[in-house]
């Protein structure tokens, strides 16, 4: 018994070891990547720590030249929209779906989840067709209304959360009159704020990260986001890869404060929902 105890602790704390071993390595190699020299970037291995850690040029040529102030700006401006976009939609789907018993309800779930299941390559010279029709191609609007579309992921997070909100209170508000509207705005959407968040900082980061659709549908260069504002570092003949690694460490602040920041909100959100 006592060998078996052993050998699970054993292999619980390996895994552990090579899980944290292989989130962390990819990042040191990037921030002394960051701080070296060309030379020294193509004399030294990975892993080897850069001899000046006050070198700060890269971070200045990511930053000026990457022109990453106007992609910061065109990146939060994309985010707040796209957020608050789906944020409504998501929980007025789940709002429909958990609250109102119709023929075709698990129908329209299942058309979420279906539409996830389909490789997004696939259907890309469709919607490419489509952005174009509609004009928006070339404007930060082609990559809004892509990013509105409501994943499964959202509702199902909403779903969970509306499960444990007792029918009772839609109930008590209809007798003193409130509309289904009513109901959603001042009584569904304040209790689903754990979610709300969830939602915010899963779909927040996705976007935030997301490189190919603003390089597909936003090649203008005063439209670039901070995920194609390094692109430029990159060529047919070779790149300045310790600059893209500045570039990288200086995108990388944003997501990792508001993790650290928010991420009992996370935890919370994916979780106390599923118990009533």
């Amino acid at each position: 018994m006592k060998k078996r105890y052993l050998s699970g602790t054993i292999i619980k704390y390996v895994s552990l070891i090579l899980g944290a071993a292989v989130a962390i390595i990819p990042i040191l190699v990037v921030l002394f990547a960051a701080f070296k020299t060309g030379t020294e970037y193509t004399a030294t291995g990975p892993l080897t720590p850069p001899s000046d850690w006050t070198n700060i040029e890269n971070f200045k040529r990511a930053f000026v030249e990457g022109n990453m102030l106007t992609g910061f700006k065109n990146t939060m401006i994309i985010l707040i929209i796209s957020i608050i976009g789906t944020t409504l939609i998501g929980s007025m789907v789940a709002f429909v779906l958990n609250r109102f018993k119709f023929r075709g309800s698990k129908l329209i779930l299942g058309g979420f989840l279906l539409a996830t299941l389909i490789p997004g390559v696939t259907t890309q010279v469709a919607t490419f067709q489509i952005v174009n029709a509609l004009g928006l191609f070339n404007t930060m609007w082609a990559a809004i209304v892509l990013y509105l579309g409501t994943d499964i992921i959202a509702i199902y997070i909403f779903l969970q959360f509306m499960n444990s909100i007792s029918v009772s209170l839609d109930e008590s508000a209809m007798l003193d009159g409130a509309s289904y509207f009513t109901i959603y705005r001042k009584i569904i959407l304040p209790l689903l704020a754990p979610a709300i968040v969830t939602v915010i900082i899963v779909k927040g980061i996705n976007v935030y990260n997301d490189f190919y659709t603003p390089f597909l549908y936003m090649p203008k260069t005063d439209l670039h986001v901070i995920s194609t504002a390094l692109f430029k570092f990159k060529g047919p003949y070779g790149s300045e890869w310790e600059v893209i690694s500045a570039g990288i460490m200086l995108a990388i602040i944003p997501t990792f404060i508001a993790f650290i920041s928010l991420q009992r909100y996370i935890y919370n959100g994916l979780t106390s929902g599923s118990v009533k």
